[in-house]
């Protein structure tokens, strides 16, 4: 019997389901929560030189004394955006030196400093500010970041295969408790930027064997006519996390407190040892039939439905499904330019999600309130994508869902360079909108591609298109930060002028992709190179029509 009728039979969507989705949404709540955690930890506050030989040196003026000896010492900063110099220090010999009527040294010269000073409006402390990983040193924040999602393309190599060999409750348990004693850990790296750096690609590294395995874990005990809207509703807790991790940040403000709360409930997580089944699927591709019979039984006993003792008494000699390799993808041109618009359209989503939300903190206006704004408007636009997959197709909802991101992304330019403070709200809300596109994009590529790639080669497909993700999530920190790493007003309508270029470019190219909504999904290679020239549809009254791109 095919697992699909069987879940049917039980119950699509009972409450034995129910509880098990549950479980594994709170394993991604628990991604979203660190999904964004170096937009906290690698904040750069506001700062400046230390006054050499003030001890009790502080950002903001506290005497007249202190004022006079910040004129004397630090340099006014050519960016509007900042109160001081940064980075410079006035050398000069007070024996000799005269001022100006600002106070300032004339003919002094500037010097790099070695101390700063940092502004606590917005954080006690952060990393970045714990370890001055400032001025000539601030592009390692960018390469912490890139390894993040460095760590995310290893992990879904290594936890994919592991998934593979030793099922997907296991890889889930252990990649929880790795998470759990790394998250804690990172808490005491603050003595070494090399430590805190390879922890950080550990952690993105076990995010892989977490999210994707627990979704399967969840979605596969679905009914067939259910699973689109778990697909969909797990991604409401990622973003949810994200909205939770603003508020923690919000209401502590310093890095050690906030990573301690964030990483201590997780350790309920040893529970789903005993709490969580094992992959169906997976026990069936190994031959286990008892076990996965004997989870069948239990979830119908508590969805209150009656099935046979042994459903899988005729499964022993079934056949081995065909499988195809990854080159497959690229062995005509139909299907090489496919591949590549499709492994390319993974690429920008990826890169434009990341680098939207990563750059929510540099928009200006209230730091957590724009946090929690690009994690709230995550709902909207994956419920938008889930009610028109159906309706209006997965090509144009992508198309729509892109192009409307991207010009919102690129529409920030004008406000921008015409009065960044005097348009803030019209920026934020452009940006907000740009993330509303690009989440919506990055839920219907998953459903598109899955449906354009042939089923011998689609988890090859969904494994190039990952991989290819991860390295747009690699750039991501580079564009979002590249305001800070070029500096004037060119790098400040950079990240969201290049997302916004990227988006639309990417939402053009996908227009050579075919649609499958209602269309009969390609099963073989021969299939996967005709698909959208001629597709048989299939229409609710039973019968079949050929329709014709």
């Amino acid at each position: 019997m095919k697992l699909d009728n069987i879940l049917i039979t039980i119950g699509e969507f009972g409450l034995y389901q129910k509880y098990v989705y549950a479980l594994v949404c709170f394993t991604s709540l628990y991604m979203g929560v660190y999904a964004m955690m170096s937009v906290i930890f690698l904040n750069t506050p506001e700062h400046r030189c230390k006054i050499p030989d003030l001890d009790n040196d502080t950002y903001n003026i506290q005497s007249p004394y202190q004022e006079r000896l910040v004129n004397n010492y630090i340099p006014p900063s050519d960016d509007a955006s900042h109160d001081y110099d940064q980075c410079h220090l006035y050398s000069f010999d007070y024996n000799s030196v005269k001022f100006d009527n600002f106070s300032r040294p004339i003919n002094a010269s500037l010097v790099k400093c070695n101390e700063w000073i940092y502004s606590d409006a917005m954080f006690a402390e952060t990393y970045t500010s714990k370890l001055n990983i400032v001025c000539d040193r601030k592009h390692l924040t960018s390469l912490i970041k890139s390894l993040f999602f460095v760590g995310k393309f290893v992990g879904a190599l290594v936890f994919g295969n592991l998934s593979d060999v030793v099922g997907r409750k296991i890889t889930l348990c252990i990649s929880l408790m790795m998470m759990f004693g790394l998250s804690f850990g990172m808490t005491w790296s603050s003595a070494s930027f090399v430590l805190y750096a390879i922890i950080m690609t550990l952690i993105g590294a076990a995010t892989q064997g977490i999210f994707p395995v627990g979704f399967v874990l969840g979605v596969e005990l679905v009914g067939p006519s259910k699973r689109k809207y778990a697909g969909t509703v797990i991604e409401y807790f990622f973003s949810i996390g994200l909205m939770i991790l603003a508020g923690v940040s919000y209401l502590v403000r310093h890095w050690y407190y906030i990573s301690i709360i964030c990483s201590t409930p997780p350790v309920l997580f040893v529970l789903y040892w005993w709490l969580l089944p094992e992959s169906l699927r997976w026990l069936i591709s190994k031959g286990k039939y008892e076990e996965a019979n004997a989870i069948l039984q239990k979830a119908a006993k508590v969805n209150k439905v009656t099935v046979e003792k042994n459903l899988f008494e005729n499964e022993g000699n079934v056949p081995p499904e065909p499988t195809g390799k990854m080159w497959q993808l690229f062995s005509s041109r139909v299907m090489l330019l496919r591949t590549i618009v499709i492994l390319f359209n993974w690429c920008i989503v990826a890169m434009i999600y990341y680098g939207l939300s990563l750059n929510a903190g540099n928009l200006g206006g209230n730091f957590f309130f724009n946090m929690f704004l690009s994690g709230l408007v995550e709902i909207p636009a994956n419920t938008t994508a889930l009610l028109l997959l159906d309706r209006i197709g997965r090509k144009k909802t992508y198309f729509f869902s892109l192009m409307f991101g991207g010009c919102a992304c690129a529409s920030t330019i004008l406000p921008i360079l015409y009065g960044e403070k005097e348009n803030q709200i019209i920026i934020v809300v452009l940006a907000m909108l740009g993330k509303f596109g690009a989440s919506a994009a990055f839920n219907t590529i998953y459903f598109f591609s899955t449906e354009l790639y042939p089923t011998v080669v689609r988890n090859a497909g969904l494994g190039a298109s990952s991989c290819a993700s991860r390295f747009g999530g690699i750039a991501a920190p580079y564009i979002a930060d590249s305001a800070a790493l070029i500096g004037g007003m060119v790098g400040k309508v950079f990240p969201l002028g290049v997302f916004g270029a990227l988006a639309i470019l990417a939402g053009l190219t996908s227009l050579y992709l075919p649609e499958t909504l209602n269309r009969a999904l390609p099963e073989t290679m021969e299939d996967g190179k005709t698909f959208g020239r001629r597709n048989k549809l299939k229409d609710p009254r039973s019968h079949a029509l050929e329709e014709w791109d």
